[in-house]
């Protein structure tokens, strides 16, 4: 496994922040037709934090964050953003409580230019700070401003990563939900789009729940961490923690790294 030499969380994350957590997920259930693909799933991610959820193919960790927006529904437990219970809202209303997220597989409008892309992402805040936003994220992504006018299904699948999350942030979310930000891209890109992740949270105060199945990288990005399989959560603890856990280094770290 190669290694992007990531550097450690702000000083003092590794612990829980304290109070309300921003986001929970209390004894959550969901289906897929007759095929149980959550099990009880119990996980909190507080103001501020990055957490991450780590797990094999299959284990479950997209279909939380599918039914964190709402589809699937869950069928059991709570799920509370800022104090408020989405468990039954459509996507739609979810999408304008402050959350964003940059799916697996980017899912970005192939047909749109970049610029058409990051407008989208604004729609559900308006263009009040527009061309502030759209500065961060050439700042951010350099690489988006070269191909402003570029459709997006042109781009390298670094590039549709890239303006995945920077279509995702041009709605000034409070939450940024991650799927898989570094499936099947380059070392390089893996570091650049990490950076971008950790200069947001560190800067801005940006809480971001990542899923990934690059544990290593994850878990050293991350606060904490929780471990899915078969779509329940079996550890959790600091991304230190779980980094040195034998089983978690056996089971998710290449050579047992």
């Amino acid at each position: 496994m190669s290694t992007l030499d990531l550097a450690p969380p702000a000083k003092g994350a590794d612990t829980a922040r304290k109070g309300t957590p921003l986001l929970s997920v209390s004894g959550v259930t969901a289906y897929y037709g007759n095929i149980i693909a959550l099990r009880g799933v119990d996980l909190e991610v507080n103001e501020g934090e990055i957490v991450t959820l780590i797990g094999a193919n299959g284990a479950g960790k997209s279909t939380l964050m599918m039914t964190i927006c709402g589809t699937p529904r869950a069928r059991d437990g709570r799920i509370i953003f800022s104090g408020r219970d989405i468990t039954s809202l459509p996507t739609h209303e979810i999408m304008r409580l402050n959350i964003a997220q940059s799916p697996e597989g980017r899912r970005i409008f192939p047909r749109m230019t970049v610029y058409e892309n990051l407008q989208m992402g604004a729609t559900t805040i308006g263009n009040a700070h527009f061309q502030q936003d759209l500065e961060r994220m050439f700042e951010m992504f350099p690489r988006l401003r070269e191909r402003i006018d570029q459709r997006g299904g042109t781009l390298s699948g670094g590039e549709q990563q890239m303006l995945s999350i920077a279509r995702a942030l041009m709605s000034r979310p409070r939450l940024l939900l991650l799927d898989e930000p570094s499936l099947g891209l380059a070392p390089l890109v893996v570091r650049q789009i990490f950076d971008a992740i950790r200069t947001l949270n560190q800067s801005e105060g940006l809480t971001v729940f990542l899923v990934e199945q690059n544990a290593f990288h994850a878990l050293k990005l991350a606060h904490r961490g929780y471990v899915m399989v078969n779509g329940q959560i079996t550890m959790s603890g600091s991304g230190a923690e779980l980094l040195a856990r034998p089983e978690v280094r056996a089971a998710y770290l290449e050579g047992g790294r």
